[in-house]
């Protein structure tokens, strides 16, 4: 069967990462101290969800590409 999904469903997730990943770079240029640390950990998700779902691929999927 085949899933519909809404454009929420869809573009959520990527929407919410180019969020964090703007607020991330807008804050490291902003200052110090505390700015340092919220785009650390604004730049610091997205990538560690790229880590992740890309570990939990397997090499039957690895291979389709």
């Amino acid at each position: 069967t085949t899933m519909i999904r809404t454009p929420s469903q869809i573009w959520g997730a990527p929407i919410v990462l180019g969020i964090l990943t703007t607020i991330g770079l807008i804050s490291a240029l902003l200052g110090d101290g505390i700015w340092d640390a919220v785009s650390a950990v604004a730049l610091g998700i997205p990538c560690l969800l790229g880590l992740w779902f890309g570990m939990r691929r397997t090499p039957a999927q690895r291979s389709a590409l």
